[in-house]
This record gives structure tokens, C-alpha cells and sequence, in this order.
């Protein structure tokens, strides 16, 4: 019988979890679950998460680890991205978080969040190139990784720019502006631009941003797609997009800034970014995996 293992993923948009088993190399997902509960925009408010946030980041984590153990989850990790390494108390969010799951939880590095997203992507896709970016815009930091499919990634660079982030700078308005969009692509190249990257010869896009863009324009993000993304985005109210693509609220309304970052991002790799359904959570399933699989030879 195939061993099930969970990862509950707390990022700058959202709470997820991911309940999954690998059967001849293939990732299956058991049960899945998300909860809305932007501490980006706590971060970006406050400098900090308040106490009420905690609390509520808590209680969904809690209900998360339950469930994967509802399972059969042999083993459950709670892996924090952006809020905690930006947040003033982000320690205080990691040792919340391990009382209320009683999971061990890991606060990743920059380069822990690009590698583990790298491999769920890679895994999850079939192209046929010997060098593959991956780019993964969060809603407060965003990761570059570049390698090879069966080699890992061998170069990674995260950069403090994110959809929630880069909104609330630069995109204050709903919709925003052609001036205000253009405003906050010269500060993406900007806040992008010691990103020197091997340069790859197929690329990927992971994370919701990338995931809700294939809504408006397809699964390849290249120049031309990702401009036209932005004319459309221009010109609508976040409420519109999220009923007219079936987007989420909160994700329409910090798409302008998630696009203009991967088009940043597209600009120096060269290369059209095809969107992955899979990414950090995948990577640390495979992660978990082959640490049992090691443990047991």
C-alpha cells in the first residue's frame, strides 16, 4: 500500500494542503484543501500579523492536519513561506502553528521555497529540454530556479516582490491605470534586475498568479500572451475578472501585479513560460517521499 504523506503550505494568499501518494513515479493527490487568509496583506498593513490573524491562521491549520490525518497521512509538515521570513513575528506564527497541528513546521529559506517548487514543477511536466526555469510568484516574494529535470535545480534566487506586495505599492487602484501598470513594471524590472539567471531552454510558471492567468489567456505566458493579459486587466474591475474567468476575489485583484511581475521575469529568461498545475506543495511531498524511501533501504 502506497504511503500517504500531507504538507500544509502557509503563504502570503492563502492556506493550503496537499494529501498525496506516489505510485510508480507518479504523484496522486488523496485530498486538497485551501482557505483565503491573506497574511501578505497583514504584512504589508502592519509590518507584522496581528494576534486575530494567528489565531485564525491557527484554527485552519488545525482543521488541516486533521483531516490529512483523517487520511492516513503517515506523516504531516507545515511549511511557511513569505509571511514568515517578512513578518516582524514570524516566529511567533511558526510556534502557533506547531501547537495547533502538532506537526513539525519549517519557516523555508528563500532558496529551500525555489528548490521545492522547481521539483514539483519539473515533476508534474513533460518537456523535453536539457535546462528548465521555474518561476514562482507569490504573493510576497518571488523564486527563480533553473536546472536540469534530472539533476535538480543548480541555481535559485528569490527577490521580496509579490503580487500582494507589489499591489499595494504600486497598483493601488481598482482597475488600475495603463499609467499606474506601466509605474509598476519599471518597479518589477527594477526590484528584478540582479536576477542574471543561466539562461534555460524551456520555462515554467507555478503558483496562483500563473495558475489564473492560463484562465485569461491560455497555458503558454510568453511576451505576447502576458501583454495581452494586462490589456485586459486594464481596463476591468477585480470584480468583473473573478465572475468573467472564474478567478477568485482576492486573486483578481492582485493579478495585474503578478502578471506584470512574470512578464518581468519572462523579459530576462528569453523564453515563454508554460503554467504548471503543480509546484512547492509536490516538491515536498516528493521530498518527504524520498526521505522515507532513504530511511527504509
Amino acid at each position: 500500500m502506497p504511503m500517504n504523506v500531507a504538507v500544509i503550505d502557509v503563504g502570503s494568499h492563502t492556506v493550503r494542503m496537499l494529501v498525496a501518494y506516489r505510485n510508480e513515479g507518479v504523484l496522486h493527490a488523496i485530498r486538497e484543501a485551501k482557505a483565503t487568509l491573506s497574511l501578505g496583506a497583514e504584512v504589508e498593513c502592519h509590518g507584522r500579523i496581528t494576534d486575530a490573524k494567528l489565531e485564525e491562521t491557527a484554527e485552519c491549520a488545525s482543521e488541516f492536519a486533521r483531516a490529512a490525518r483523517q487520511v492516513g497521512a503517515a506523516r504531516i509538515e507545515t511549511l511557511v513561506t513569505a509571511p514568515g521570513r517578512q513578518a516582524a513575528n514570524g516566529a511567533d506564527l511558526a510556534e502557533i502553528l506547531a501547537y495547533a497541528t502538532g506537526t513539525v513546521v519549517r519557516v523555508l529559506s528563500p532558496d529551500e521555497e525555489g528548490e521545492l517548487a522547481f521539483r514539483g514543477a519539473v515533476h508534474a511536466s513533460d518537456l523535453d529540454a536539457e535546462s528548465v526555469a521555474v518561476v514562482d510568484v507569490g504573493g510576497g516574494s518571488t523564486e527563480v530556479a533553473v536546472g536540469t529535470v534530472d539533476g535538480g535545480p543548480a541555481w535559485v534566487r528569490s527577490f521580496d516582490i509579490g503580487a500582494v506586495r507589489l499591489t499595494g505599492r504600486a497598483l493601488p487602484s481598482d482597475p488600475p491605470s495603463a499609467e499606474a501598470v506601466a509605474h509598476a513594471f519599471a518597479r518589477a524590472e527594477e526590484d528584478l534586475s540582479l536576477l542574471t539567471p543561466p539562461l534555460p531552454q524551456a520555462a515554467l510558471a507555478t503558483g496562483g498568479t500563473a495558475r489564473a492567468l492560463r484562465k485569461l489567456v491560455g497555458k503558454t505566458l510568453g511576451p505576447v500572451q502576458l501583454d495581452e493579459a494586462l490589456d485586459l486587466l486594464e481596463g476591468q474591475k477585480s470584480v468583473r475578472v473573478a465572475t468573467r474567468y472564474d478567478v477568485e476575489r482576492h486573486r483578481a485583484r492582485t493579478l495585474p501585479a503578478g502578471a506584470v511581475i512574470l512578464r518581468a521575469a519572462q523579459q530576462r529568461l528569453g523564453v515563454p513560460l508554460v503554467v504548471s498545475r503543480a509546484g512547492l506543495r509536490e516538491g515536498a511531498v516528493l521530498a518527504m517521499l524520498e526521505e522515507f524511501a532513504a530511511a527504509a533501504a
